[in-house]
């Protein structure tokens, strides 16, 4: 079997650097981009501002007391966008398999190309074309998997790019904290930390089966990445142009409060399909058509969101700036385009932050108990309602 070579790479402080490319004022000060309220959090921050202890999802009043003489900035998503964009574009246009991991990671598959160039120097060439066309800092760890690979690149950030040979994987990891390795939270290191278990090589050496008993299937994961094994295959990037849902109605409408209330609920079912398959929407779209088949369509850019609280205000303005109240309406829809792989960075807004934990109980209930298990007051149908008027999904 052939041996692999897989390559992570990374942008080193996305926001900032795109920032720092609109006002070069900002090169070498510390810079916060983040939610400029009272409980507003830090998004991303420069290094100049981490040598103080300021860090990401940090709360801004705790961040501007560790730095004061830090300039906080909202932050721009659709710059954002159109950077991670043009920096995807360039990549896929010379790596033969990529992975996009989020708005500013990489995953590349170089197996094979060894005999060619050399994955390292074709890794190398790549990050200065990044810096030289596009003007933002990469760095990338090289290795036999996407652990591996992310823990190395994470390891030599900012402007860094570090190779482990295979076979060193495990000695690399090994002196380490637990909290390196990519799936390893704030809760599983303190558990950890609670077993004596500090440092990956002492993971690494833990029984299986004691792992296994206190986390469960996630504990053979644990062993194996605290190892220096991973299996995950690189999954080739293919962008999603659009989300959408929308309802005919077996009998033309007028009633208002109806149709705000399916924008409502077929706004929260995309926002939870986004959310399931870790993406954003940046742009809103409302669709009517009348009775007499006329079809009208108003959109909007937003800040990029998978949050219910942000996307079904924009719906419904789109909905009160489009209906003409003298028509009867046939069919209602709602679709979600300039959509972008990653989680949504709520940190960046005032409120979104404490939302996070609702969301994700939320998203469990209808993984177990189905779609509708759970539901908006303002959104809600009754079954009849549901089997009526929702239609399965329609994604573009």
């Amino acid at each position: 079997m052939q041996e692999r070579a897989i390559v992570h790479m990374d942008l080193d402080s996305f926001f900032v650097s795109v920032e720092r490319l609109r006002d070069t004022r900002l090169v070498g000060k510390p810079v916060i981009v983040g939610g400029m309220s009272d409980r507003g959090v830090v998004a991303a921050c420069s290094y100049e501002t981490r040598a103080f202890g300021v860090r990401s999802a940090m709360p801004m009043k705790m961040a501007l007391k560790l730095c004061p003489d830090a300039i906080v900035l909202r932050g721009d998503f659709d710059a954002y966008t159109q950077h991670s964009e043009a920096v995807t574009s360039l990549i896929m246009g010379r790596a033969p398999l990529v992975e996009k991991a989020s708005i500013d990671e990489f995953y590349l598959d170089m197996t094979g190309m060894e005999r060619f160039f050399g994955s390292y120097a074709f890794a190398q060439d790549l990050r200065n074309r990044i810096k030289k066309e596009i003007g933002l800092q990469m760095s990338f760890g090289l290795s036999v998997n996407k652990t591996v690979s992310k823990v190395a690149t994470n390891h030599v950030k900012p402007a860094g790019e570090f190779q482990v040979v295979s076979g060193q994987e495990k000695s690399f990891l090994a002196p380490m904290p637990v909290g390196k390795i990519p799936m390893i939270g704030a809760v599983t290191s303190q558990t950890l930390r609670n077993m004596g278990i500090v440092h990956v090589g002492t993971l690494s050496q833990m029984p299986l089966k004691i792992l296994e008993k206190t986390f469960g299937k996630s504990g053979t994961v644990l062993w194996e990445r605290a190892n220096g094994i991973d299996l995950r295959p690189v999954v080739p990037y293919s962008e999603q142009k659009s989300l959408s849902k929308e309802i005919t109605f077996e009998q033309d409408s007028t009633d208002v409060v109806l149709l705000r209330r399916i924008l409502g609920s077929l706004t929260e079912q995309l926002a939870y399909d986004l959310r399931k398959l870790g993406q954003c929407t940046a742009c809103v779209t409302v669709k009517l058509r009348y009775s007499n088949f006329d079809t009208h369509t108003r959109q909007i850019s937003i800040p990029a969101s998978a949050s219910d609280h942000r996307l079904i205000p924009a719906v419904q303005e789109l909905f009160e700036k489009l209906y003409d109240r003298r028509l009867l309406i046939r069919l209602i829809g709602v679709r979600f385009s300039k959509l972008w792989q990653g989680q949504e960075q709520l940190q960046i807004f005032d409120e979104g932050a404490r939302l996070v934990p609702l969301y994700g109980a939320m998203d469990k209930l209808r993984n177990r108990y189905g779609d509708f298990s759970i539901l908006r007051a303002s959104g809600f149908m009754g079954s009849g309602e549901r089997r009526n008027r929702l239609p399965a999904k329609t994604d573009e």
